[in-house]
């Protein structure tokens, strides 16, 4: 199978809190059962006050990304200003609901999420253009573990570190339940103060702290 059409079960999420959002996924990529690499970027930063998860066929979600992030930048040099949340969603979801991609259309889940001047948010991205906004949300093969942890533990207003935890701790719940997810963390921040994704060994180092690492093997 040519690597554009290699299908990545994956869970990736994202959460608004008090001041932006939390966003995060794990490394790994499938290819049916099989392992395929272990680690594979699935969150991108779109622009300063944007970042997107992408679950889904590779070469589809590689393409959107560099699309989008073209379109986002030529906003910014006309406009002279970020563009919104909502617009880059919206922009996005246009795209894949005119078709294209591996199989006639985007073979794609995604998450764009961001702040803008009226606060954090989040919007889903299905394959055929859907487009849904939500304070928590997680797309992607672990995504039922995942919810079961936001849904218990999720609530208005969070600080930035209850938000970060609550991202480590679901995307910990689904690699252990969810075959096709594993191989480490990758978290970023986005607020006032721009994109910031968190090094291997700070979610390490929380996930440790919370003593979420038991039975895993410590490349986790």
């Amino acid at each position: 199978m040519a690597d554009d059409k290699l299908k990545t079960g994956t869970t990736t999420l994202g959460i608004v809190y008090s001041d932006g959002v939390v966003m995060a996924t794990e490394h790994r990529a499938t290819m049916n059962n099989i392992i395929a690499h272990k680690d594979v970027r699935k969150l991108f930063k779109i622009d300063d006050n944007l970042g997107l998860t992408v679950a889904g066929l590779v070469g589809d979600a590689q393409v959107l990304t560099r699309y989008v992030k073209a379109e986002v930048e030529l906003y910014k040099l006309k406009r002279g200003a970020p563009m919104s949340v909502n617009a880059a969603s919206t922009l996005l979801a246009n795209l894949m609901r005119g078709g294209g991609g591996s199989y006639g259309f985007y073979y794609v889940g995604l998450i764009m999420g961001g702040i803008d001047k009226t606060g954090g948010h989040l919007f889903s991205l299905d394959s055929a253009g859907g487009l849904i906004e939500d304070y928590f949300m997680s797309v992607g093969s672990g995504s039922s573990y995942a919810y079961g942890v936001l849904e218990d533990n999720y609530k208005p207003n969070m600080s930035e570190d209850e938000a970060v935890n609550l991202a480590i701790r679901c995307l910990n719940a689904a690699m252990r339940r969810d075959s096709a997810s594993g191989d480490g963390y990758a978290v970023a921040v986005i607020n006032k103060d721009g994109f910031r994704e968190l090094s291997a060994e700070e979610s390490l180092k929380r996930a440790e702290d919370m003593n979420l690492m038991v039975g895993f093997a410590k490349h986790y």
